[in-house]
This record gives structure tokens, C-alpha cells and sequence, in this order.
């Protein structure tokens, strides 16, 4: 499993380091086959409780259901989100693996959520096609896991060739700092899955972003600590700035205490 891994990382920076100073990239989200499987338990705790009727969920508040151990983000047909759609993404990468799909997923066209709102998706929770999806997501946990570590490793390049270029080296300093030990590493990893890079323009709100360029753009503001302790502070300062910006309450009143609560969860491995 740790050879695969390395082999479809490897063909992810080779792919994103055409035309990219590799003297500036240096960012090492190196694990080890406990350490990996460590950041995907964390990941599925945070999103799921580790719970396999979580695997596919409707949150009150959002116009899309979240799937999988990351909580990824698939909009019904006639949604156009703001946030960046991300279990097509998933789908596609489980294919390359020779994964075969629910013959209803496989076949679906578009592939677009299936519910058109959450009562919907609410009437049919226990229907035989989403028991099939959550079986499905239940049993492909682990390449799930190695999906958010590939997209992980090519967002750190992503950010860095998105940066300006003054301000490149820093950023990849804190990369590389948070990226030496495996609670860094699972910071990175787990803040990019669970808000993003920060590059996309519609990720914002009153023009401030939340992603993870974002928050180690506001590491720089930080007074002391390790780079671990700082990007938790960052986050949370970054975090608490979009809800402040929300129009809709419900992220000041009741999600920002549990993004909040999952920031503190950064630490490193007992």
C-alpha cells in the first residue's frame, strides 16, 4: 500500500512541477503506513465519529450532501455552489484504482447528486440505492484516506505556484516546518480537505477567504509557539473571520464552535 501511495504522489508532483521552480517546493508529506492510516482515522472522526451511517449525510443549512470519510461535497443538478465540488473528483480517482461502482453511480448521468434538496434526500435514507453508497464508501475507506493524501500533497505545490512570488519562500517555509512531523502533516492534510486550498475566487466572503492559504498567510501574525501551535491559532483566527462575514447565522450560532472544537485536534500522535 505505502509503494502505491508513493507511485501516485510521485505521478501527482510530476504532473505540477512542469514549470515550477522545484528549489522552491519543498515540502515533504512523507507517512508512514501507521501514521498514514492515523491521519485518515482522525479525518473519518472528525467528519463521521467514525460512524458508517455518517458516510453519506445531509447537513442542516447546506444545499449538498457530504460523502465519504472527508465529507465530500457532491451538488445536485441545479446547484451551482460556491465551494468546490469534490466527490466527482473521488469517484474518478477510485476508478483509476479499478474500483467497481454501484451500478446505479456508475451509470448515473449527470453525475450529480441525485436529491434535489435535503427533504428529499431525507425520504430516502434507507432506500436501497443510499445503503448501497454508504456500503460502498464503508468498504473503500482506506483509498479514500489516499485520495485526501494525493490531493493534499498537490494542493501544497498548487498554493505555493499561486502565491506571490515575494512571499513564495515563506509560505513554503511554514509548508515544510508543518509538514516535519505527522500532527503537522495532519493539520495540512485535514484543513485542506475540510476548507480548502483558498484559491478558488468564490470561496470567499466579503472578499477574505478560509482556506489553507488563508490561514498560513495569517501565521505570519502569530507572536510565538512551535508552527504547529501557530497554525492552530491562525486557523481558528481565520475560521472565526468567516463565520463573523456569513450571511447565514447558523455559522456564527452552531458551526463554528465544531470547527473550532476539530482545530483542536491538531496535535501530534500520543
Amino acid at each position: 500500500m505505502a509503494i502505491v501511495l508513493r507511485i501516485l504522489v510521485a505521478s501527482v508532483l510530476a504532473l505540477l512541477l512542469t514549470g515550477c521552480n522545484e528549489q522552491t517546493v519543498d515540502v515533504n508529506l512523507a507517512l508512514s503506513d501507521s501514521e498514514r492510516d492515523w491521519v485518515g482515522d482522525q479525518i473519518f472522526q472528525n467528519e463521521c465519529a467514525g460512524k458508517m451511517s455518517c458516510l453519506v449525510h445531509w447537513n442542516v443549512g447546506e444545499a449538498f450532501p457530504s460523502l465519504g470519510i472527508g465529507h465530500f461535497i457532491w451538488y445536485p443538478e441545479a446547484v451551482d455552489g460556491p465551494f468546490v465540488e469534490s466527490f466527482p473528483a473521488l469517484l474518478a480517482f477510485l476508478r483509476t484504482r479499478s474500483v467497481v461502482l454501484p451500478t446505479w453511480l456508475d451509470n448515473l448521468e449527470p453525475m450529480a447528486a441525485p436529491w434535489p434538496d435535503r427533504n428529499a434526500f431525507l425520504a430516502q435514507q434507507s432506500s436501497e440505492q443510499v445503503e448501497s453508497l454508504r456500503k460502498f464508501l464503508w468498504q473503500t475507506r482506506g483509498l479514500q484516506a489516499e485520495y485526501i493524501f494525493a490531493r493534499a500533497k498537490a494542493s501544497m505545490l498548487k498554493i505555493i505556484e499561486a502565491t506571490a512570488e515575494d512571499e513564495q519562500g515563506a509560505i513554503a517555509t511554514k509548508l515544510s516546518e508543518l509538514s516535519s512531523t505527522p500532527g503537522g502533516t495532519y493539520a495540512l492534510i485535514d484543513y485542506v480537505n475540510f476548507k480548502g486550498e483558498g484559491l478558488a475566487p468564490r470561496e470567499t466572503y466579503n472578499g477574505q477567504g478560509w482556506g489553507l492559504l488563508q490561514v498560513l498567510q495569517e501565521m505570519g501574525s502569530m507572536s510565538s509557539g512551535g508552527a504547529l501551535e501557530q497554525f492552530r491559532e491562525a486557523a481558528g483566527s481565520v475560521l472565526t473571520r468567516r463565520a463573523e462575514n456569513a450571511q447565514n447565522p447558523i455559522e456564527r450560532e452552531q458551526w463554528l464552535k465544531g470547527w473550532l472544537k476539530r482545530l483542536g485536534t491538531y496535535r501530534e500522535p500520543a
